[in-house]
């Protein structure tokens, strides 16, 4: 990982373990993209920018998928990362005026360009990042309205992180994250075609209509083989990017917070504003290689405590609904504690007047009927027996039928003379606003205080529709205000309780990305446990975020929110075991039996769980629409565990062996279960045999290099 400089001082190349990333300012200030891929020498850079510009043909801009931060303004065509108006003019024209370099052996090499624009006196930085030991290249944007004697302010209307600049190649495949409430992260390639690809959101949140998450290759990529580049923004709010196939056969893709008509901020004179990281990296490993190298970066640079193991929970919310009370939570809490469970979890129900969905959100103090001494005498009980403590929270909702809204009427988002539109007979609350913050910081710092709290479930359960701000001087900077200071807030929390985990949550999986995990522990998922469905989410899952931030729950069967297919105990189990293991079950209503069976998946999923978590994963096979085999293997060290499922067998279909990978070939390996040795080379050309039969059967095997 280093940070060269050539070209007379107007050429920088970044480098890490296997990629580089090369960039060069001409004699007029253009700064262009070189190189983005295998890794080269400095010398070759400067070969590449010794290259001309193509000649200059009608309708058409030289700069044009070449520039490494396009700007609106001048000879440009493509979309631009920045858009800035004032009352004179619209557009940028920038003059560079230095570089930085800087390295720090925690947060890796650093490269700062510095240009300024005299007409709008406005400086801009585009600021570039490498992590230690990794191939991942960060990048935002800083852009400050620098005071000179007047008072104009100035509006960005985008300010994107970075626009990534591919090379050519005959023909791109793009590849996403889709879906909808129920159904997230489902993994989709298909032809990059001439024009603009959008993805995005537009509901004040990540979303669970697409991850902010990309990947480019020539057509050619498998799962462990081919050129992929990939990038991910991280950014928990309103977002978007455009992905382009230019007429010169080249690809761009920019993003960055907002969508398109919001407006960003505006900046009066002094200010400035600091865009989201975008982050991206190449690979010539296939989408497999690829997925690894963003499960180490996010666990070594992003994730609080990324290398901690991650408990087995237990969440009372299917068990009790709304009716959550003391004396039964603690009976909850011992069936919990004998099946082995680390944390317990008390979800929504036990704060203030909340007997549904219609009333109570936002008074965030124990129920006196159902909590008479608060949450403490539970929280004891439950450290009594050996488990953590942890609650559900929606601190950024607010119901109509709550003290907090009829004290507070004008903190939530609204349109003055509009009718405000109630989601979950909610409204938004309105973080950009000190007050609002200040509040809910007050009343969870309190809550934490009174009784021993380890572990939040932090939910966000609708999009923004009256995204208004009364008396705002710029009330569209709330798309964006909301989110920074949904970070300051959940930062405030952090440092004022390090022992608190956070788990993000928004109607399942509408709130996953780089800038969340960066506060928080783990994520949820999807609200859909179905075992069968999950398998296709964790697929989509996988190919961004770890296992050790997937949060997977073994619930009742059937499922009486979705589908109501049957599934085995074993089958369940063998699922949420592929992430964070949880438990939402009825344990009042399960037999010993059930009770006994379960605890023996959760002590074997303690022996595999450092692997789980912290392990290389490689997809074996991937789930399909029909009733294949899919299969995920994780190696850590000397260990190695297979999780497969079958979910339906055609009569006279065999099942295939798994064929692993990551194995020492000339080493040997047990099965820690059953004793059986065999070697690495068999094991990944003839294949692991499963055993696996009939419908919805599942396994975990477990072995160890001798």
């Amino acid at each position: 990982m280093m940070i060269e400089t050539g070209g007379s001082g107007r050429l920088w190349l970044l480098s890490g373990p296997g990629s580089s990333y090369a960039l060069h300012l001409t004699e007029r200030d253009e700064l262009l993209h070189l190189h983005w891929g295998r890794r080269i020498a400095l010398r070759d850079a400067e070969a590449l920018a010794a290259d001309p510009l193509p000649a200059e043909r009608p309708f058409e801009s030289v700069l044009d998928g070449h520039e490494e931060y396009p700007v609106e303004g001048g000879p440009r065509f493509v979309r631009p990362a920045l858009s800035v108006r004032s009352r004179q003019v619209r557009g940028t024209e920038w003059c560079f005026e230095e570089y930085e370099t800087a390295a720090d052996p925690a947060a890796g090499h650093e490269l700062r360009l510095h240009f300024h624009d005299s007409l709008h006196h406005l400086d801009l930085t585009l600021h570039y990042r490498m992590r230690p030991g990794c191939d991942v290249v960060e990048r935002w944007t800083t852009a400050t309205h620098v005071p000179n004697g007047h008072r104009d302010p100035l509006e960005l209307l985008r300010a994107d992180a970075a626009t990534w600049t591919l090379p050519h190649r005959d023909g791109w495949r793009m590849s996403q994250l889709h879906g909808r409430w129920g159904a997230e992260s489902r993994l989709v390639h298909g032809p990059l075609t001439p024009g603009e690809r959008l993805i995005g959101s537009r509901r004040g949140h990540t979303g669970h209509q697409h991850l902010p998450w990309f990947a480019l290759d020539a057509g050619d990529a498998g799962e462990e083989h081919g050129e992929v580049w990939t990038g991910a923004l991280a950014w928990s709010g309103s977002w978007r990017i455009a992905v382009a196939a230019l007429p010169d056969g080249r690809v761009q893709a920019t993003g960055g917070a907002g969508h398109d008509d919001a407006g960003l901020v505006r900046l009066d004179p002094g200010d400035s504003y600091t865009s989201p990281v975008f982050a991206a990296l190449w690979t010539g490993g296939g989408f497999g290689a690829a997925s690894r190298a963003w499960h180490a970066y996010q666990l070594a640079h992003v994730v609080p405590g990324g290398q901690r193991l991650r408990p087995v929970l237990y969440n009372s919310r299917e068990a009790t609904g709304f009716d959550v009370g003391e004396r039964q939570q603690r009976e909850l809490a011992r069936r919990a504690a004998a099946m082995g469970v680390e944390l317990f979890v008390v979800d929504d129900g036990w704060f203030g007047d909340r007997a549904g969905e219609r009333s109570g959100l936002g008074d965030w103090t124990p129920n006196q009927d159902r909590f008479p001494g608060g949450l403490k005498p539970l929280a004891d009980e439950v450290h009594a027996l050996g488990m953590q403590f942890g609650i559900w929270v929606e601190p950024e909702m607010v119901n109509p039928d709550s003290d907090l809204y009829r004290a507070h009427p004008d903190w939530v988002q609204h349109h003055p003379g509009r009718r405000s539109t109630e989601y979950r007979h909610q409204l938004v609350l309105n973080l950009a606003r000190t007050d609002v913050r200040e509040h809910l910081a007050e009343r969870l710092d309190a809550l934490l205080h009174s009784a021993p709290v380890d572990y939040l479930k932090w939910d966000f359960n609708r999009c923004f529709t009256d995204p208004g701000w009364p008396g705002e001087r710029y009330p569209e900077r709330l798309w964006t205000a909301h989110v920074e200071g949904l970070y300051e807030l959940i930062d405030r929390l952090r440092a004022a309780h390090p022992g608190v985990a956070v788990e993000s949550c928004s109607g399942g999986g509408g709130r996953v990305d780089l800038g969340i995990l960066a506060r928080t522990d783990q994520v949820w998922t999807s609200d859909n446990t179905d075992p069968l469905d999950r398998l296709r989410i964790q697929h989509g899952f996988s190919q961004l975020h770890p296992a050790r931030v997937m949060a997977a729950w073994v619930t009742d069967s059937p499922s009486p929110m979705l589908n109501h297919r049957r599934s085995s105990l074993r089958f369940r189990f063998v699922s949420a075991m592929a992430g964070v293991l949880g438990i939402g079950v009825d344990l009042l209503d399960w037999s010993a039996e059930e009770r006994a069976e379960a605890a023996s998946w959760v002590a074997l999923y303690k022996t595999v769980r450092p692997v789980v978590q912290h392990g290389d994963l490689y997809r074996l096979r991937p789930p399909g629409e029909g009733g294949d085999l899919s299969a995920v293997q994780y190696v850590l060290g000397a260990d190695t565990v297979v999780l497969a499922w079958l979910p339906a067998q055609a009569f006279g279909a065999p099942v295939p062996p798994l064929r692993l990978r990551g194995l020492d070939r000339d080493a040997s390996y047990r099965d820690v279960t059953t004793g059986v040795v065999q070697r690495g080379a068999v094991l990944a050309e003839r294949g692991l045999r499963t055993t696996l039969a009939g419908d919805l059967d599942a396994a975990v095997f477990h072995l160890r290099r001798l």
